[in-house]
């Protein structure tokens, strides 16, 4: 089974290679798609849960805490890295993908102008099968300096 089939199970098994870190109510992933350099995803760690109401209170708080650790992490080393970056998008959807999982979208200027202040579910559905802006190893710098940025705000850094 490809592991895009179940990414929540990929991850805990240690399969799903766009795994960042291990948080507390889930996992930080970097997106398929870098067609926005940084973009990432939370995934909960209940692959039952449809919606944040089906998790107990402590649960939606602890997944929320996350997303904006994920968030601070995402933003701090898009900033260090383009110049262009404007700000961050965060979504809770779940209109496509049945599991309780917050999209993470760095904006930059120097998107088109007639999308960068708009979704990013605007842009040509052809961006999320790219390959030339596909996860690759040209993005390594980039996780890598999410992750580094995750790890020291978990370490007790200024979130």
């Amino acid at each position: 089974m490809d592991w895009r089939e179940d990414r929540i199970g990929a991850a805990a098994r240690g399969e799903n290679p766009t795994v960042l870190a291990s948080l507390d109510s889930g996992y930080a992933v970097i997106g398929d798609v870098q067609f926005l350099p940084g973009y990432s995803v939370l995934l909960s760690r209940d692959p039952s849960a449809t919606a944040l109401s089906e998790l107990p209170r402590d649960e939606r708080l602890a997944f929320l805490a996350d997303v904006d650790l994920l968030g601070t992490a995402v933003e701090d080393a898009c900033r260090s890295l383009d110049r262009g970056f404007r700000r961050m998008n965060i979504e809770i959807l779940g209109n496509t993908d049945a599991y309780i999982h917050a999209h993470l979208w760095p904006r930059y200027d120097w998107e088109p102008a007639d999308l960068v202040g708009k979704p990013v579910w605007l842009y040509d559905p052809s961006n999320w099968a790219d390959p030339a802006t596909a996860l690759s190893s040209v993005h390594d710098d980039l996780r890598a300096a999410i992750v580094t940025r995750l790890d020291a705000l978990r370490e007790g850094g200024t979130v």
